[in-house]
């Protein structure tokens, strides 16, 4: 096979817009392909590059196509807190498909399996912590469109000085899930509507 058939690290990393360390768990995870050479390096398939953007990019255009059902992902590192928005959000009985992440690194991972529609994020979380994901969300974007909330117990005031963009709704804790339902019934809304 030709060289240009397989991406480095880096190409793979630039091409679809996220860190080195993230295409090195990706490969370690299993979502994309490839191998080392006897130096070390690794060697991408450009086609296995190639067909997690096609899938982000078919997940990217599916508002409006599902009917109505709305994925959602929880950053929080707290598994207390974790079991509380599964069991609380679950009670609503929307059509709502929950995905839970400990940290911000998770949250990327989980964002580049499948990008949701709806990210809901703790700020202060070990290893990564939200805002760095944030960042790197809002840098790529073929993500543009996903919602993000932040819940976090700093001060929304805070949290903006801190370098979350304008376009992130910020919410204080206890995590206020009166106001987390009617974004939901929001969005769901709209997605019916479409």
């Amino acid at each position: 096979m030709a060289d240009s058939e397989f991406l480095s690290t880096r190409q793979a990393a630039l091409r679809l817009g996220v860190s080195l360390g993230t295409v090195q768990n990706m490969v370690e995870n299993g979502v994309l392909d490839a191998w080392k050479t006897a130096g070390g390096h690794r060697r991408i398939p450009a086609g296995s590059v190639d067909n997690l953007l096609a899938k982000r990019r078919k997940q990217a255009g599916r508002p409006g196509e599902t009917g109505g059902s709305l994925d959602v992902l929880i950053a929080e590192d707290d598994p207390m807190l974790q079991k509380l928005y599964q069991m609380t959000i679950e009670s609503w009985k929307l059509p709502i498909s929950l995905r839970i992440a400990s940290n911000g690194f998770e949250g990327l991972l989980l964002v580049g399996q499948q990008t949701p529609d709806i990210l809901i994020a703790d700020l202060m979380m070990p290893g990564m912590d939200g805002f760095e994901m944030i960042r790197r969300l809002r840098m790529m974007p073929e993500l543009s469109t996903m919602d993000i909330i932040v819940v976090s117990a700093i001060d929304a005031e805070e949290v903006r000085q801190r370098g979350i963009p304008g376009d992130v709704t910020v919410f204080g804790k206890p995590i206020p899930f009166h106001e987390i339902k009617g974004f939901l019934l929001g969005r769901l809304s709209a997605r019916q509507r479409n």
